[in-house]
């Protein structure tokens, strides 16, 4: 099954194994199209399915909240996918059926499935670090959609524009520094939600040894399992779900 990432600097997809939640090969990435609207953003997606000679339903995520198929919002991505059916002119476009869904969302459930939540009771938070910050909320297995905690108000501003892996590079943050915000993000998501277990995705998962003792939190903190492909696993797993 195809699982396809959306982000707000890459798509990237690839061909899922869903008996293991691994990738078939490598995956293929293309710079996501500036000003990333709903056309030019659909155009790479079809050129990443006809890359794999994919044939059958797609997975796409999104950095949106995403409602029946319709984009709620655009934090990353060009302002005017809001209000757009995302699935029905990815379903258009590619001729197939199509599986839409946050991004975080997405390698959530990647996480509950095969990773860092699987059989996990109580209440888990997944919360991805790329060029904002997703977020992901499990009560015993299921998921609560939609939850954008990136985009709580935090230190006058948007938590992400504070504690996101793009603040630390475009602000050149020592892995101190940037832990130190992260961890502060983290004490407000407690405050507001009482997890039992944070799960750090996005690519600094793999690093979380350079900057996890300066976090400084009560809940337990894992890094996701899957990495960086938890988003395109979790599309795969989405578009499984339409045969």
């Amino acid at each position: 099954m195809l699982g396809v990432d959306i982000g707000g600097s890459g798509i990237k997809g690839a061909p899922v194994d869903l008996s293991a939640g691994t990738l078939v090969g490598e995956r293929h990435r293309i710079d996501t199209p500036q000003p990333s609207t709903p056309a030019a953003v659909v155009d790479v997606v079809a050129r990443i399915v006809e890359f794999f000679q994919h044939e059958g339903p797609v997975g796409c995520t999104l950095p949106s909240v995403v409602r029946h198929g319709v984009v709620g919002t655009a934090a990353n991505i060009d302002e005017s996918w809001i209000g757009v059916d995302g699935r029905a002119l990815l379903e258009r476009r590619l001729r197939t059926p199509v599986a839409l869904l946050n991004d975080a969302d997405a390698a959530g459930i990647a996480e509950l499935t095969y990773g860092a939540a699987k059989e996990v009771a109580g209440l888990v938070c997944l919360l991805t670090f790329g060029t904002g910050i997703g977020s992901a909320l499990f009560v015993d297995g299921v998921l609560v959609p939609n939850t954008e905690f990136g985009h709580f108000e935090f230190k006058g501003g948007e938590a992400e524009d504070y504690a996101s892996a793009r603040v630390r590079k475009d602000a050149n943050l020592s892995w101190e520094s940037w832990g130190t915000r992260v961890g502060e993000y983290l004490r407000y998501v407690e405050r507001v939600i009482s997890p039992d277990l944070f799960i750090l995705g996005g690519g600094v998962s793999r690093r979380l040894g350079r900057f996890e003792h300066y976090l400084h939190c009560s809940t337990p903190i894992v890094p996701a399992q899957l990495r960086n492909n938890a988003g395109i696993v979790g599309a795969a797993l989405s578009a499984a779900a339409l045969i």
